[in-house]
């Protein structure tokens, strides 16, 4: 029981990075619907915001072609050393690499024609800026398309969570919890203000969800990219003396729900927003 709570991933490790999947679960799905939106053409410049370890930058490049130069942009030092043998292997030669903040795009004003981000610009630090950079760089009628999860993803989990800190007379820390989802997950009518204000133009919005299942609450707990991705940010969130014994409870109130319907449900709503500049 919560062995959950103790984890050695490091993100910086070359060794530990090389492991992680090829294709996430997680980013599939958003990046599936991403690629089905994406205006193919000829001779374009392309980048791609916060790749990671490669898709759907690898997967952009392969569509595209070697008419069209594909740029990435990341910080992610590890990732991109996990990236270039990839690259190396798909013998790809029109991806070009910047290790860099989406905040400070070193490209020039009016060079691109097409933007992509899988669930990447809800992850930076200052999303106005980004946009702003986004309109810089983009040609005149360029796309700009984007995917982004809502903040009711996992809404399963998090109802429970916070009834778990009222019960247990932490119920000052709810509002912990709604800033947390809060940070990482925008309101979709703000995202489209930002966009809107700063200059570009929202052609379409469209709806999408997946669902994680899980056979109970330790499965969930336990698994990878639970682990990974989100328990270091819900570990803060309780305090140290009561870590233990909180998440025991969550998980035990897991059990017995999924024990009555068969298996615990993760909702994942996410939107793509296809934009153009005005």
């Amino acid at each position: 029981m919560t062995k959950y709570l103790l984890n050695n991933f490091n993100l910086n490790s070359e060794s530990q990075v090389d492991l992680l999947d090829e294709l996430p679960v997680w980013s599939g799905p958003f990046g599936y619907k991403l690629l089905d939106n994406v205006i193919l053409k000829k001779n374009i410049s392309v980048l791609d915001i916060g790749f990671g370890t490669g898709f759907p930058l690898t997967e952009l490049a392969m569509r595209l072609g070697n008419t069209c130069k594909i740029y990435g942009i990341d910080p992610w030092e590890t990732a991109i050393i996990r990236l270039k043998k990839k690259i190396d292997f798909y013998e790809l030669k029109n991806i070009e690499i910047i290790q860099g903040i989406a905040e400070n795009i070193p490209l020039d004003k009016d060079s691109i024609d097409l933007i992509t981000s899988n669930n990447g610009i809800n992850n930076v630090e200052d999303i106005p800026k980004v946009i702003e950079e986004c309109f810089r760089i983009m040609k005149s009628g360029g796309q700009f398309i984007q995917t982004m999860n809502l903040e009711n993803s996992m809404i399963e989990f998090y109802d429970i969570f916070k009834r778990t800190l009222k019960e247990e007379n932490l119920g000052e820390l709810v509002e912990d919890v709604n800033n947390h989802i809060f940070s990482k997950r925008k309101p979709l009518e703000e995202i489209k203000d930002l966009l809107e204000q700063k200059g570009f133009s929202i052609k379409k919005i469209i709806h999408d969800k997946f669902e994680y299942r899980f056979v109970d609450g330790t499965t969930f707990l336990n698994h990878y990219f639970m682990r990974l991705a989100f328990m270091d940010s819900w570990i803060k969130i309780v305090p140290h003396d009561r870590l233990k014994e909180i998440f025991s409870i969550i998980e035990n109130k897991i059990n017995k729900e999924s024990k009555k319907l068969g298996y615990f449900k993760l909702s994942i709503p996410f939107v793509v927003i296809d934009c153009e500049k005005k």
